[in-house]
């Protein structure tokens, strides 16, 4: 069970993972043994289920990205799913229930590396049947506490609607 002092703990994760136990005390106002004892049982019930850095990809050389829905072979999911996650450039493979069967984020250096990861490398996948690509203009993330922080009849509210 997840509480607000829980909710709290992991909206300033997620603004800052790399925070200490001390100041993660001190932002959700409870002992350093409370916050430590909370976050030890987030992390074994994998509540919280890693740490991570979020790099700039613009900033790496990565300018280009987009969505590209496939739509596969019956029953060749796993083997589609797993070759396409070992492409360059794939940073996200979702199975989807839609008209398509696989939603894959790509990140490329420009529309030319673009063409060629999904014209030459995901078209080229066994199992694969086709391909459209969604050119992502701009990426807007989504706020750490919009819905962590919201008092919860708001919260309520937000849930039923998203």
């Amino acid at each position: 069970m997840v509480d607000d002092i829980d909710r709290r703990i992991m909206t300033a994760l997620q603004r800052d993972g790399r925070m200490s136990v001390r100041a993660l005390a001190e932002q959700v106002h409870v002992s350093r043994a409370g916050a430590y004892a909370r976050l030890q049982r987030l992390r074994d019930q994998g509540v919280i289920t890693g740490f991570t850095a979020v790099v700039s990809a613009e900033k790496v050389g990565l300018g280009t990205s987009a969505y590209v829905s496939v739509s596969i072979e019956q029953n060749s999911w796993r083997q589609v799913a797993f070759a396409i996650r070992a492409l360059p450039g794939v940073e996200q493979v979702a199975l989807v229930g839609a008209e398509f069967d696989v939603l894959v984020q790509v990140r490329t250096r420009d529309n030319h590396e673009l063409r060629d990861v999904v014209l030459e490398q995901i078209q080229a996948v066994p199992g694969v049947k086709a391909t459209r690509t969604w050119l992502i203009f701009e990426e807007m993330p989504a706020h750490p506490d919009s819905v962590m922080d919201s008092p919860p009849e708001r919260r309520r509210v937000m849930e039923q609607e998203g």
